[in-house]
């Protein structure tokens, strides 16, 4: 029977298999590691249930906020205001070569408002909750008496139990022709032809869980973990993104698999950034 999507799944102590030596550098090594027992939500934390943090304690995001002056000192008053970073789809003209081209800091886009202040998540709230600095899922797993789950912990989560398997399903990306996640199709960042049925994020366990039970781990939005990423002296704090999101493609940035991961600052929030947590084993 499956597990619910609010319940959290005991992964056994073991020694597992993490990272991949076939696409990214990050990735490599393959490395053998043991990990305790440890206890992983099964489905990204949503909009309802950041909500009710939200309603009880009064927090407020970082995304709702004006960036900090500490981080920002030379920052143009005209630009200390609240905003966050939103996808938009460029003209064809857009050399892919220049990622900006197809972010804008967009005023009043928040948890709330996903693509600006004109838009609301009341038709959402089954969707992953997205615009979360590393600060604010940090919040959230305090509350709830969790955690948010290490780089490895998160990687042998999302495997589902295979083993140097590319995706949480097995080694194809799409079985029998199937689209297993909520990932962009088509030529990035131009035409998403939404094969697999959505654009932007979908309700969680939209698509068929991985062996251990958890659903999105690829695709659908990046989740923050508590694990460093290597930054040179001087350089902003990094922590660990893992699993991709809606807007990772085959023919670029495919990372939409367990071993993938990238570095994000921690004071960044996006329009596909959102979380799950974790915590010691009962």
């Amino acid at each position: 029977m499956p597990h619910p999507l609010n319940a959290m799944i005991t992964i056994p102590a073991g020694e597992y298999r993490v990272g991949s030596e076939s696409f990214y550098p990050e990735e490599s090594p393959i490395r053998s590691i043991h990990l305790e027992a440890f206890a992983i939500d099964a489905a990204p934390v949503t909009n309802a249930e950041y909500a009710r943090f939200v309603a009880e304690t009064g927090y407020v995001t970082v995304s709702e906020q004006p960036p900090d002056p500490v981080l920002y000192p030379n920052l143009p008053p005209e630009e200390q205001i609240p905003e966050s970073a939103v996808f938009i789809p460029p003209p064809p003209s857009v050399d892919r070569s220049q990622p900006m081209s197809w972010w804008a800091l967009i005023a009043g886009a928040d948890w709330r408002h996903p693509q600006g202040p004109d838009t609301a998540i009341d038709e959402r709230m089954d969707h992953p909750v997205v615009h979360l600095a590393y600060d604010d899922a940090l919040a959230y797993a305090q509350w709830m008496g969790k955690r948010l789950p290490t780089a490895d912990e998160w990687e042998v989560a999302a495997r589902g139990g295979l083993v140097d398997q590319d995706y949480a399903w097995g080694a194809e990306m799409t079985p029998g022709g199937r689209w297993l996640a909520n990932v962009w199709q088509g030529p990035f960042p131009w035409r998403n032809e939404q094969a697999d049925g959505w654009f932007w994020t979908s309700p969680v366990g939209s698509f068929p869980a991985n062996g251990y039970g958890l659903v999105d781990v690829c695709g659908n939005v990046w989740e923050w973990t508590s694990t460093l990423f290597p930054v040179a002296d001087g350089e902003q704090e990094r922590r660990i993104i893992k699993g991709g999101s809606f807007l990772c493609a085959e023919n670029y940035c495919h990372r939409f698999r367990p071993a993938a991961l990238m570095g994000q600052t921690v004071d960044t929030a996006t329009c596909h950034m959102g979380f799950r947590c974790a915590s010691e084993s009962a």
